[in-house]
């Protein structure tokens, strides 16, 4: 078995390093960019955007990581500000600008309200695939595995100064569009196309950019495009999402269908991943029941296993994974430093800080 390629795109949050609060000037970050890196604009002037070249291996996707954050991180210091793997913005912004192009232009004309909180940052992971039917088998079956991967990245607790009460916010407030989240089987490549082109049609998206399910096909390259984590602080925690994605993508793609899950109960399981992370009791993505974490992890193992051995990656997942379980995840750091007697500006310094440190 050759081992699929994988690449992974984050988002991240530009923060004043005086305020604390996210600050509007991707446009100057992205011109200072002097790194031949994929440094990029997103919606909003105070996001920015890295993403890596396909890899096999797992250290070199740790080390292209590595690249393009200290990339966004020197565009950022040369605008004035710092560079965050952060969801949420933990401190509400002072103002919001929209990074002006014909495409985003249209965007709040055409869907109002639902764009004034789109300022939240992801982490989309690319995985190889043959072709489109082998794609579409492949969001078809991962569709219950996916809030675990969910759960293990869980990085935005808070929201406008205010605990929201779950891991991640950030899936609540992007699982507002309406061509987000989970998705019914489609079956075959022809029935995917005839679907999101309706989804398209009926305006629930401007361009196939816009579809933002979970799980999709990739306009633009020849993967299945994941988009259900947060972007996470520690860079050993993206990492770990990435290498269980493609071990995901890798057996699904060579097994029998599953029986598909009811698109209702995928919402669920969705947010009980967003609610709780890995501090509570999550959907079995075989038996259909409340699981411990590591029970379900356990099951993701048991399905996984053959594909994370062939790539090599079978035992820096489990030690990964161990690791969080100890240390929790991103939004559980970000709460512990306020039980400890911190605020939210030790917050945002604690993220920026770990930040920077993963450059390397």
């Amino acid at each position: 078995m050759s081992v699929r390629k994988i690449g992974l795109e984050e988002e991240l949050l530009l923060v004043d390093p005086d305020s604390r609060r996210v600050v509007s000037v991707s446009g100057a970050a992205v011109d200072a960019n002097e790194r031949d890196e994929e440094v990029g604009k997103e919606l909003f002037q105070h996001q920015i955007e890295t993403s890596t070249p396909p890899v096999t291996d797992a250290d070199d996707l740790e080390r292209q990581v590595r690249t393009g954050r200290r990339a966004v991180g020197e565009a950022a210091a040369a605008a004035g500000a710092r560079a965050v793997a952060v969801s949420t913005p933990p401190l509400p912004p002072e103002e919001t600008m929209f990074v002006r192009t014909p495409r985003y232009d249209r965007f709040a004309p055409r869907y109002g309200e639902l764009v004034r909180d789109a300022h939240v940052c992801g982490m989309h992971l690319h995985v190889d695939v043959a072709d489109d039917d082998e794609g579409v088998r492949v969001v078809d079956g991962l569709q219950p595995w996916l809030p675990f991967l969910l759960a293990i990245s869980g990085n935005s607790p808070y929201w406008e100064e205010r605990d929201t009460g779950h891991a991640s916010w950030r899936s609540r407030v992007w699982g507002q569009w309406p061509t987000a989240g989970p998705s019914q089987p489609f079956g075959d490549a022809a029935t995917y196309r005839e679907v999101t082109d309706r989804m398209t049609q009926w305006g629930g998206a401007l361009d196939p950019g816009m579809l933002y399910l979970d799980a999709r096909l990739s306009a633009q390259y020849p993967t299945v495009e994941i988009r259900v984590a947060d972007v996470c602080t520690d860079l050993e925690d993206g990492v770990l999402v990435a290498l269980l994605a493609r071990a995901l993508v890798e057996t699904v793609a060579a097994a029998r269908p599953a029986d598909a899950w009811r698109a209702d109960l995928l919402r669920v399981a969705a947010w009980r991943a967003s609610r709780h992370g890995l501090t509570g009791d999550l959907v079995h993505p075989v038996e259909g029941r409340l699981a411990p974490p590591r029970e379900v992890f356990s099951a993701l193992l048991a399905y996984a296993g053959p594909a994370l051995r062939e790539s090599g990656d079978e035992e820096r997942v489990a030690e990964s994974f161990e690791r969080l379980m100890s240390c929790g995840t991103g939004a559980t750091r970000q709460r512990r430093l306020l039980e400890e007697g911190g605020d939210l500006v030790d917050v945002v310094d604690d993220l920026a800080r770990r930040t920077e440190e993963s450059w390397g």
